[in-house]
C-alpha cells in the first residue's frame, strides 16, 4: 500500500518523501525507488526527539508531502517512557501527523469497524484521518466494511482486493532488497495502478497536514560522529544496510565516502582512514567472499594501522569463519577470532542500548548508543578477543553478545542508530 501511494503520488507530479518508522533498511530502499528521493528512518525508541525533529525538517525542505511507513502495528513499541515506545503512534503524536489507517478485513465483515473505532479512540493525542481497506473479498465484502466504519464518523478512502500478484517476494530479513529486482520500475508500476484503481488517492493526499515541532534548532542532535575523514564502505549485495542518516551525518560533519565492493574482490581504498563495514547478507555469499583474496588481503593490510569496523553481516565476515547455509564452513578475513553460522538458525530481534568499553568507529570509550539487532545467525566460536560494549535490550536485561575488539578491528551485531 505505501509502495503503491508512493508512486501514484509521485506520478501526479508531487515532490514526495517517504520515512519508516523503526529500524528497517530494507523498506527505505524501496521508498527511494517509489520516490526517487532518499527515505530516512524515524525511530521515537533509539532517536533523541531533537534528531527526530531535525530529520523531519530535512526531509520537508525538499518535498511537498511526507509520507511515514508504520512498521507493525500502529502502536506497537516498547514499555518506555511516553513518545520514546518506538511505536509509530510516537510519531503521528509528535508531529500532529494525521494517520491513515490500513486495515487487513480479510474473514471480518462489520467487526472491522469496532477495530476502526478502537484505533480511533486509544490515544487522543492520535489522530485516524482515514482507513483503507485491505485484502476485500468482493464488492459486497467492501460495502458491508466500508459502511460499518462510515457510521463511526471515520472516512473510507480505498478499498484493496486479495490480489496475490500484489505481493513481494521475502526471505529471512524480509523483502528481497530493490536493488536485487530487475523489473521494480514495473512492479512499482502495478502497485501504483491498483492504489489509483481502488483508492481515491486525491482525498488521501487531502488528509495531509502541516507537521508540528519542525524546525532548523539542531541543538542536542545526537548523530554518530563519522569514523573518518575518508571512510572506506564496503556497499553491494553483501553490504548494503546502512541508515541514510548516518552517512548524511558523516557527510555534514566532513568527512568523504568512498564505497568499494568485497564481492567484485575489491580492497578498501589506501587513501582512506577508516574501513566501514556494515550489515546485509553475508551468509548469501559466503563461498564469492571466501575466494576474494584481494578483498581479504587489502581489508587486513588496511587493518594493520587503521580503524575497521563490521555491524552484524560485517562482524560475521571480520571473524574466522561462517558456516553457510549448506553447512559449508567459509573462510572469513580472521582479524577477530569469533566465527558464526547460518546453518544454525536462531531469530536475535531487538532494540540495543550499548556502552562502548574502548575507543572505535562508532564512538569513544563511555560512549552510550542505542540501535538494534537483527539476524538469524549464531556464534559458535566466541575467540579470545576483548569485548567492545556491555549491551542490554530495551529494557535494560543484559544481552550476551557484546562485540569484540582486537588492535584496530571491532565488531559488534548490534546496529548502532544515534547516541542515547
Amino acid at each position: 500500500m505505501t509502495l503503491g501511494l508512493l508512486a501514484a503520488v509521485r506520478r501526479r507530479g508531487v515532490k514526495v518523501r517517504a520515512a519508516k518508522a523503526g529500524p528497517d533498511y530494507i523498506d527505505a530502499a524501496f521508498h527511494a525507488a517509489a520516490t526517487g528521493a532518499t527515505s530516512l528512518n524515524l525511530d521515537s525508541w533509539a532517536m533523541r526527539p531533537t534528531l527526530l525533529d531535525a530529520l523531519v525538517a530535512d526531509a520537508m525542505r525538499d518535498a511537498q508531502l511526507l509520507v511515514i511507513e508504520g512498521a507493525m502495528g500502529l502502536f506497537d513499541g516498547v514499555p518506555a517512557e511516553t513518545g520514546r515506545t518506538g511505536a509509530a503512534a510516537d510519531l503521528a503524536a509528535r508531529f500532529g501527523a494525521p494517520v491513515l489507517l490500513v486495515l487487513d478485513v480479510a474473514a471480518q465483515a462489520q467487526s472491522a469497524a469496532a477495530v476502526a473505532a478502537g484505533f480511533a479512540n486509544f490515544d487522543p493525542m492520535v489522530r485516524i484521518a482515514g482507513v483503507v481497506l485491505n485484502r476485500v473479498g468482493s464488492e459486497r465484502h467492501r460495502a458491508l466494511v466500508a459502511d460499518a466504519i462510515a457510521q463511526r464518523g471515520i472516512p473510507v478512502v480505498g478499498a484493496i482486493p486479495r490480489d496475490a500478484t500484489l505481493a513481494l517476494p521475502e526471505r529471512h530479513l524480509g523483502l528481497v532488497q530493490a536493488g536485487e529486482h530487475s523489473d521494480l520500475a514495473v512492479r512499482l508500476a502495478l502497485l501504483a495502478d491498483a492504489v489509483e484503481r481502488h483508492c481515491d488517492v486525491g482525498a488521501i493526499v487531502a488528509l495531509a497536514a502541516p507537521l508540528d515541532r519542525v524546525g532548523n534548532d539542531r541543538k542536542g542532535v545526537a548523530k554518530l560522529a563519522p569514523p573518518g575523514q575518508r571512510i572506506a564502505l564496503a556497499t553491494d549485495a553483501a553490504f548494503s544496510f546502512v541508515y541514510p542518516h548516518v552517512l548524511d551525518g558523516w557527510r555534514r560533519a566532513g568527512a568523504e565516502i568512498f564505497p568499494f565492493s568485497p564481492l567484485a574482490d575489491e580492497a578498501p581504498a589506501d587513501t582512506c582512514d577508516a574501513c566501514w563495514l556494515p550489515g546485509g547478507y553475508p551468509e548469501l555469499h559466503a563461498g564469492r567472499l571466501a575466494s576474494a583474496a584481494k578483498f581479504r588481503a587489502g581489508l587486513a593490510r588496511f587493518a594493520a594501522t587503521r580503524p575497521v569496523h563490521g555491524e552484524c553481516g560485517g562482524y560475521m565476515v571480520l571473524g574466522e569463519g561462517l558456516v553457510d547455509a549448506d553447512g559449508v564452513r567459509r573462510a572469513m578475513a580472521a582479524l577477530l577470532g569469533h566465527a558464526t553460522s547460518f546453518a544454525q538458525r536462531k531469530l536475535h530481534l531487538g532494540y540495543r542500548a550499548a556502552r562502548l568499553l574502548a575507543p572505535c568507529p562508532i564512538g569513544a570509550a563511555g560512549a552510550r548508543l542505542r540501535g538494534h539487532e537483527f539476524h538469524h545467525a549464531s556464534l559458535i566460536e566466541t575467540g579470545n578477543d576483548a569485548p567492545l560494549a556491555e549491551i542490554t535490550d530495551s529494557q535494560g536485561a543484559p544481552v550476551a553478545e557484546a562485540g569484540s575488539r582486537r588492535g584496530h578491528v571491532s565488531g559488534t551485531f548490534f546496529h548502532a542508530i544515534a547516541l542515547e
